[in-house]
């Protein structure tokens, strides 16, 4: 089971990863042969494994570090993630999935969902094998209620540019940056630390995953149209409106409006109108600016941690510059 390549630039999880990737595949034990193979091609797709691997990295600043109970964290982590896209991919009628079609796109909306669910089963599992204390498990219980009204927030949000900047960032910070949050808080609070230091991880985390969702947003209106551009016209086809779109509306309101009013008759060239205002608007500049401003909060609290022998502070650094600071 291959990882991304990035990690070859993190020997200290490099191999904690890979075998993250391997207890999790342990631990999905399903009757059913061809949904078990579609959520296992679905991890096994290429995804990143972030938040693990930021679960890994915060959990070295630990003086009670324990490696086999750091990784089931870890797999904990990511198999409550991968539920969460699965139940994304539903809400969202997609077809695709890191280049596969998804489980709902295969199987149908109700196999989907119990997939997401049993995932979260798996998660939980692990949680209460391996965690400390009952805190951790608080936490995710609270990270998950988090994630989901992100995510009804998003659904109750379609058609409706009204909230504007506000309600968008109220809902990525529970539907993205809360995961990303719980991931360093665990790393940390389970390997040791204290609440406080787990408190500024988690906030660290928030920070990261904050500027990480606005930064995708932004990509989609990137200049190549032809291999990210498709999926934002689907979004703003379905009443999805993101960052940069809702600052464009600052200044290109006059000719946003009348075409954002369509809603679902919305064509194919009126979206591609909407795709290339925005890109011509300081929506996208706007929308930079404060992915910027989280990044570097995020850096400044990871530059505040003390230093190990894995040079872990060095590596949070590198990593966090290297995700947040993409252009492509």
């Amino acid at each position: 089971m291959k990882i991304h390549a990035m990690w070859q630039n993190y020997p200290t999880i490099q191999k904690e990863l890979s075998q993250t990737l391997t207890l999790m595949e342990k631990t999905i034990q399903l009757n059913n042969a061809e949904v078990q193979g579609a959520i296992l091609d679905m991890i096994h797709a290429g995804g990143k494994l972030l938040r693990p691997a930021y679960q890994l990295l915060f959990s070295q600043l630990g003086p009670n570090r324990e490696p086999q109970k750091t990784i089931a964290l870890a797999a904990s982590l990511e198999l409550l993630h991968t539920a969460t896209l699965i139940h994304d991919d539903i809400v969202d009628v997609s077809p695709l999935r890191r280049g596969l079609p998804t489980i709902q796109a295969r199987f149908g909306n109700d196999v989907a969902v119990y997939a997401g669910d049993y995932l979260f089963i798996c998660c939980f599992k692990l949680l209460t094998q391996y965690t400390s204390s009952l805190r951790s498990i608080e936490l995710n219980s609270n990270s998950m209620e988090k994630i989901l009204v992100g995510e009804l927030g998003q659904m109750n949000m379609r058609y409706d540019y009204t909230g504007g900047k506000d309600a968008y960032l109220d809902n990525i910070r529970g539907k993205t940056a809360e995961l990303f949050g719980l991931s360093c808080f665990v790393g940390a609070y389970e390997s040791g630390l204290n609440q406080v230091t787990a408190n500024n991880a988690r906030q660290i985390g928030l920070n990261i995953g904050m500027a990480f969702q606005i930064i995708d947003d932004v990509l989609d209106y990137s200049e190549d149209a032809t291999t990210i551009g498709k999926p934002v016209l689907q979004d703003v086809q379905q009443g999805v409106y993101s960052l940069p779109l809702l600052l464009a509306l600052e200044s290109k309101a006059a000719a946003l409006l009348p075409l954002l009013a369509k809603k679902e008759q919305l064509t194919d060239e009126e979206a591609q109108e909407i795709f290339t205002l925005v890109q011509q608007s300081d929506g996208v500049a706007k929308a930079r600016q404060l992915a910027a401003k989280y990044t570097d909060d995020a850096l400044k609290g990871i530059a505040k941690l003390p230093e190990t022998p894995q040079k872990t502070r060095e590596n949070l650094l590198q990593l966090t510059a290297t995700i947040l600071k993409r252009h492509s």
